[in-house]
This record gives C-alpha cells, sequence and structure tokens, in this order.
C-alpha cells in the first residue's frame, strides 16, 4: 500500500471509523465491516486533511471543473461542506423525502453550473445516482464525483469520473446467503 493509502487507513482506525461486527448497510446487504464517516468526521483536523488529499485528485485530473458542490444529507454533508469550503465553491445538500433524495430549501442549479457531487461511502451508488439526476434535472451539469470510500469493488459506474480516496471492498452478503461466523454476530445496523 502507498504512503497515502496508509495515512488514509490510519485516520479511519485512529478515529474508529472503521467497525468491524455484523452490520446492515443501508442498501440492505450485510458487511462483517463497516465504515461509520460519522467517527472521523467529529475530528475536523482529519476532515481537513482527507478533503485536501480528495481534492488534489479532483483538482489535478485536465477537465474536471466545478464551482458548485452537492452531497447527500446525511453522510456527505461534513466532507461536501469542507470540499466546498477548500475549493472556494457554493455548498447545496439533497435530502430525503419520501424516501427519494431531493434539492429542498430553495436550492437552485444554474443552467450548466457545473456540480461536484461529494460522498462518504458508496457500496452500490444509489444516493450518487440520485444526485446526478437532480443536478441534471435542475439544469445543471455534473462533473464528477468524489468519494472517501469507495467499498463498491468497482461495480458503482457513474457516467461522470469518480474519484476515491480508499478503495476497499469488503464481501457483503444478502440475508439468506450469510456465512455462519456472521450469522452468529449480533446485527447492528448503524445508519449513514
Amino acid at each position: 500500500m502507498d504512503p497515502i493509502q496508509t495515512e488514509i487507513l490510519d485516520i479511519f482506525t485512529r478515529t474508529k471509523a472503521l467497525l468491524r461486527g455484523h452490520f446492515v448497510l443501508r442498501s440492505g446487504l450485510h458487511s462483517e465491516y463497516y465504515f461509520q464517516c460519522a467517527q472521523v468526521c467529529q475530528h475536523m483536523g482529519a476532515v481537513t486533511r482527507l478533503t485536501e488529499l480528495l481534492l488534489k485528485k479532483v483538482q489535478t485530473t485536465p477537465g474536471i471543473e466545478f464551482s458548485t458542490v452537492l452531497a447527500p444529507a446525511m453522510g456527505g454533508l461534513v466532507i461536501g461542506q469542507e470540499v466546498a469550503r477548500q475549493a472556494n465553491a457554493r455548498f447545496l445538500f439533497a435530502q430525503k423525502e419520501n424516501n427519494v433524495l431531493v434539492a429542498r430549501r430553495g436550492f437552485k442549479f444554474s443552467p450548466g453550473e457545473k456540480v461536484l457531487i461529494v460522498e462518504d461511502v458508496v457500496t452500490r451508488g444509489g444516493r450518487v445516482v440520485e444526485c446526478l439526476d437532480i443536478i441534471r434535472k435542475g439544469g445543471g451539469n455534473p462533473t464528477a464525483v468524489a468519494m472517501l470510500v469507495d467499498r463498491s469493488a468497482n461495480t458503482a459506474r457513474f457516467d461522470v469520473p469518480a474519484f476515491s480516496l480508499l478503495e476497499l471492498s469488503f464481501p457483503t452478503y444478502t440475508a439468506d446467503a450469510l456465512p455462519e461466523s456472521l450469522a452468529r454476530l449480533p446485527v447492528e445496523k448503524p445508519g449513514s
């Protein structure tokens, strides 16, 4: 593992953001590991450093520009706002309404406005896809996705470039296909 990946993993471990047990993910899948990014987001020094590293990946890629950041609530809020702050960009967030992400609170996009989507952890990418749709329906132009952790094992694909700080894919299971060792552990649903 390269030194930057080691540093990132150390931040998650040190802040107790990487948990081990039996978890039901937001996707409904079960896993032995869970990224509780809310833990790392308590430590603003860690948030600042993770954002610096994430922004460097985005901003050093030719052709990626943005003036606005959109993050899905709740998971993407802290990191999305810090990305916007460091990039001197406008910050918006999407929230659930009738179990669907929407832009509320009067948030609007200018025609063609270049928007970066920022998320904490992506497993299947559903919230990112909802954000892409919000931006396009609102007249904006999604230019890229930036995430702290991609745990999709390269299955979450988007029609814009995607950047992640850490790519870790732990096995996930449906409820009816749990390995015995995992099934024996008490189930936790920590939320996102």
